[in-house]
């Protein structure tokens, strides 16, 4: 699909302060879970160990042919979970402005839990799309035990009620350190190979502190590695009914 804009950002939506809140909730809520015994590795294959999976594979790679996308490893990251309105109220009013302003004008209903996300030295988030918007990608609802473990639903699968039967359709990143405090850990978009103009596009417009970015959540898109420091995110999907 071809859009005219495929991502709005909104250069330092957030103050420093809000971002400061926003990682004290996010560090806090991961010493939480640790405390508690859960896991907070972001995980994309089950609930294996990275060490017993082959290392992230890039899109079109002929190397591991024959391979089965389970038995890779795409995400090296930390992650907890907000819930706190106030963010809501922070983010939500740019997604909607980014929405109509895009031209997209999906119809949207609801937004996930946010996803925080600490990347260290050397993690990275590969090659990957948050969801497709058909109604194979629908939401079904989580029974603990039944369609997976703890906070950890098998793919397809959501703790939320509100989200049951939706699909992700917007997603939002939130860039929330400063730019000199880290290196690498750049977003970056594969638009495909039929793409009329640049395939992949280095998203440098967000790296100011407190920058959202906005878009379509079936495009392709990557983080790249961190070299130095440590980078601070937080990322939010909002739902809808499946598209026609």
């Amino acid at each position: 699909m071809e859009l005219e804009h495929n991502y709005i950002y909104i250069q330092s939506a957030l103050t420093k302060e809000d971002c400061k809140k926003i990682i004290e909730a996010g560090e806090n809520k991961i010493s939480e879970f640790k405390k508690q015994g859960i896991r907070t590795h972001g995980i994309t294959a089950g609930n294996k160990e990275k060490q017993s999976m082959l290392s992230a594979k890039p899109l079109n790679d002929d190397v591991h042919e024959g391979k089965s996308d389970d038995e890779y490893y795409i995400r090296d990251s930390e992650i907890s979970w907000l819930t706190e309105q106030w963010i809501y109220e922070l983010v939500m009013p740019h997604v909607n402005t980014a929405n109509k302003i895009s031209g997209w004008n999906f119809d949207l209903e609801n937004a996930e839990s946010f996803q925080f996300t600490k990347y260290g030295l050397n993690q990275f988030y590969g090659w990957h799309s948050d969801g497709s918007g058909c109604h194979k990608s629908a939401y079904k609802r989580y029974y603990p035990g039944v369609n997976g473990e703890g906070l950890t639903p098998t793919k397809g699968h959501t703790p939320e009620p509100h989200n049951v039967g939706k699909v992700r359709k917007l997603s939002v990143t939130i860039n929330l350190n400063a730019p000199d405090e880290y290196d690498g850990g750049l977003l970056n978009f594969d638009y495909g190979p039929h793409t009329s103009g640049d395939r992949y596009k280095e998203c440098t417009e967000i790296k100011p502190q407190g920058s959202i970015i906005v878009f379509p959540s079936f495009l392709y898109h990557q983080v790249t590695p961190v070299t130095k420091g440590t980078r601070y995110s937080l990322v939010l999907w909002v739902t809808g009914r499946p598209f026609k």
